[in-house]
């Protein structure tokens, strides 16, 4: 039988996350916008809530899920409802990019300036870690005292929690990474015109 399955994730493990930002992506939070980015989901290992997600059943939704984020329906709420329906009025983020990494499932975040989101981004600017979870529906398995989801699995979406289940994976914001970056293209700038206003 069907049921809703929601899984719990930190993104980035220890919170520290590889650049995955492009230039144009840069820009937005350079202007004020705020991105995340990190691990979504994983398969084939057992996470916090005890079930196993296999390998091919994740990369084929993976797949399905990479239409929804190229049509900018890739919704996600603050919180994770027990419903299988996203309500718009919670929605406080949009996955604008999700990929495979061998058994993890990676992803790009832009956190949208609804109320929801408004309240994620100041949550987020004051220190606090955020998780994702993902939400589906499919059947589960009892194997040898571990759950495995079964083919019927389909996902919903991926929604932003306090409490994620599979450890060191918290999401990490991108914001610090690009006024960095941003400041030393500055001192580098002044620095080169001084030498040439020096000599």
């Amino acid at each position: 039988m069907a049921q809703l399955l929601r899984e719990f994730y930190e993104l980035c493990e220890g919170g520290v996350c590889q650049d995955l930002l492009t230039e144009a992506e840069k820009s937005f939070v350079r202007n004020g916008g705020m991105m995340l980015t990190g691990k979504l989901q994983e398969a084939d290992v057992q996470n916090g809530n005890g079930r196993v997600y296999p390998h091919a059943i994740m990369e084929r939704e993976v797949g399905k899920y990479k239409d929804v984020v190229k049509d900018r329906r890739a919704l996600g709420e603050l919180d994770h409802p027990d419903s299988s329906i996203i309500n718009l009025v919670n929605v406080s983020h949009m996955v604008t990019e999700v990929w495979m990494d061998g058994p993890a499932v990676m992803g790009k975040i832009k956190v949208l300036e609804t109320p929801a989101g408004q309240i994620l981004k100041a949550l987020v600017e004051s220190g606090v870690k955020t998780g994702i979870s993902s939400r589906g529906m499919g059947s589960v398995r009892e194997q040898q005292g571990t759950t495995i989801v079964e083919d019927d699995f389909q996902l919903i979406c991926f929604d932003i929690v306090s409490e994620p289940s599979t450890p060191n994976a918290f999401m990490s914001l991108q914001e610090n990474k690009v006024m960095t970056e941003q400041v030393e293209k500055n001192n580098k700038i002044l620095n080169l015109m001084n030498e040439i206003l020096g000599d």
